[in-house]
């Protein structure tokens, strides 16, 4: 596809070098005596070979800018039309300057036609008009000379087959490359160990390479196509304005480019400066505050709680400060186009991050009411279970089994949470079980036998003792709650201690012929459901391990 688009391209160059003529460029003002070689007037101006070489500015006589352009053109293509050397020379007088081709005056300049006025501005513009002219009669000399025509063709030539050998290299590069690279990430993937998770990045970092190589490549195409095509279109006379606007746009972009640099650096130094203090500032306000976060230092109302939530909120508040402080060195951070941008993004944020923001604000009241701890046992509505980590936009509970629930930090805050560890001291945690036993049941009995169960349950501590609380007279049945607290001795999972306890509890309710039953009656029974004084204390109830309290009111037994 290249090779049949240098073909192409230097087949038009040889027509065009060769005189090929084309209709001259559609518009008001434009005119193109017959027979003239490449010169029109358009607008005012004089064009030679596509090149404006004059622009009048003002009358002179009868005559107008357009007018003068007509005459000059006119007396140009005269000129022209002559074999001849094709010397410009200029003539300067006390107000005006004249331009000849070959001894023959084509037209006169005067200060009104350049926007600085005086004899020596004017004298100046002649030699540049005389330059300008020069060039373009050069050209139009040339455009039939044959001999140039033969040595354009042959460099155009030469330019396209290197052209071609350096686009076959340019790629040839690129595989190489690329296989090289893929041998290496091979290597470095095989060498991780297993369950790496920086091994699965491999195929996505393969991937970008594979990108960024194929831009650069495309990129090093355009520029040498442009390149390529710049120096063919230098090669001959009709198309070498068109080369030197390449050229030229080519150039300016490069020079603007560099200038964008140059012009960004003393602002990107300024802002890298206040980023390297905000983070000193953020490295020292951590090393502080992690101090405190471990207990090694203590720091006003600040304690190991809400020192991690302020470390962040501070991180937050040094980088905020820094950016708002860099920002207006930031290069293109004053054109329209940056500033629309950053409100979009604003805007963007505070419409969709709403409920984000809620979160982060759920989670720092969270963390500085001291509400729940990591370690601690709680419960959440339905969600019991040991607390794992308190974050930023939701906490994570483990619940013994083998689930851990993420719940939002907006739903923590906005439910009660009942803490089973808060009130108790070295790491222990409360467990509660209640069972409804009937009325015809001594709840002497019942407290000794639940205290019993407790007992015989590895790791329930046994100081704090447990204790039987009676939470309810029901119209059938007695309810009754076991509270007691689990030690070190055992895994933190307040299920798996509940479990023992629960078949402790029904062990020692069948050895001494309870029924863990709660009755209903449909009618009044035969016999009163209340427990004679007689069956009060039996076992496994003991009236010495009885508190005082507890048998007041018995009267004698």
């Amino acid at each position: 596809m290249v090779l049949v688009l240098l073909c192409c391209l230097l087949w038009a160059s040889g027509c065009l070098a060769q005189g090929t003529a084309s209709a001259p460029p559609a518009g008001v003002g434009v005119f193109a005596p017959e027979g003239t070689k490449g010169v029109e007037a358009q607008a005012g101006s004089v064009l030679v070979n596509r090149r404006t070489v004059v622009t009048f500015g003002s009358d002179l006589l009868d005559a107008g800018p357009d007018e003068r352009a007509r005459r000059a053109a006119a007396a140009l293509g005269r000129v022209l039309a002559r074999d001849g050397p094709g010397t410009v020379t200029v003539w300067h007088g006390s107000e005006t300057a004249g331009l000849k081709v070959d001894g023959e005056l084509v037209f006169y300049l005067v200060a009104g036609d350049f926007v600085s006025s005086g004899q020596r501005e004017l004298d100046d513009a002649a030699d540049g008009v005389r330059a300008r002219l020069q060039q373009a009669v050069l050209e139009v000399r040339e455009r039939s000379d044959g001999q140039r025509i033969g040595i354009g063709l042959a460099w155009s030539a030469a330019a396209s087959v290197v052209a071609l050998l350096l686009l076959n290299s340019l790629f040839w590069l690129r595989g190489k490359l690329l296989q090289k690279l893929a041998a290496r990430f091979r290597r470095w993937q095989q060498a991780r160990p297993a369950g790496d998770p920086l091994a699965g990045y491999a195929d996505h970092a393969r991937a970008f390479v594979d990108l960024a190589t194929r831009v650069l490549s495309w990129g090093g195409v355009a520029l040498l196509v442009d390149g390529w095509l710049t120096f063919v279109l230098h090669q001959f006379a009709y198309t070498r304005p068109w080369g030197e606007r390449s050229t030229a746009w080519l150039l300016a972009v490069v020079e603007q480019f560099a200038l964008s640099i140059a012009a960004a650096i003393p602002g990107l130094v300024i802002a890298g400066f206040i980023f390297v203090l905000a983070r000193l500032a953020s490295r020292s306000l951590g090393a502080l505050l992690e101090r405190v976060e471990r207990g090694e230092a203590q720091l006003g109302w600040l304690d190991v709680d809400t020192a991690g939530p302020t470390r962040r909120l501070g991180n937050l508040a040094i980088w905020l400060f820094a950016v708002a402080m860099a920002y207006p060195y930031l290069p293109g951070s004053h054109s329209e186009a940056f500033k629309g941008v950053s409100v979009l993004a604003g805007l963007m944020l505070s419409l969709g991050a709403s409920s984000i923001v809620g979160q982060l604000l759920s989670g720092f009241s969270l963390m500085y009411a001291r509400a729940l701890r990591p370690g601690e046992y709680v419960k959440v509505g339905d969600t019991e279970g040991t607390v794992v980590g308190v974050g930023l936009f939701s906490t994570r509970i483990h619940t013994g089994m083998g689930e851990e629930v993420s719940i939002p930090n907006a739903v923590m805050f906005s439910q009660p949470v009942r803490n089973f560890s808060r009130l108790v001291s070295d790491g222990q945690f409360v467990v509660q079980t209640g069972v409804t036993i009937g009325y015809s049941t001594p709840w002497r009995q019942v407290h000794a036998m639940l205290l019993e169960a407790a007992s015989r349950t590895p790791g329930v501590a046994q100081s704090p003792a447990p204790y039987v609380l009676q939470t309810a007279l029901s119209d059938f049945y007695v309810e009754y709650r076991l509270c007691a607290q689990i030690d070190n001795s055992v895994p933190a999972r307040r299920v798996e201690a509940l479990n023992r306890l629960h078949g402790n509890i029904q062990d020692v309710f069948n050895e001494y012929g309870v029924q863990i039953m709660s009755p209903h009656y449909m009618a009044d029974t035969a016999q009163p459901q209340v427990v004679p004084r007689s069956q009060w204390w039996n076992a496994p109830a003991s009236r010495s391990a009885v508190a005082p309290a507890d048998r007041a009111g018995e009267g004698p037994g």
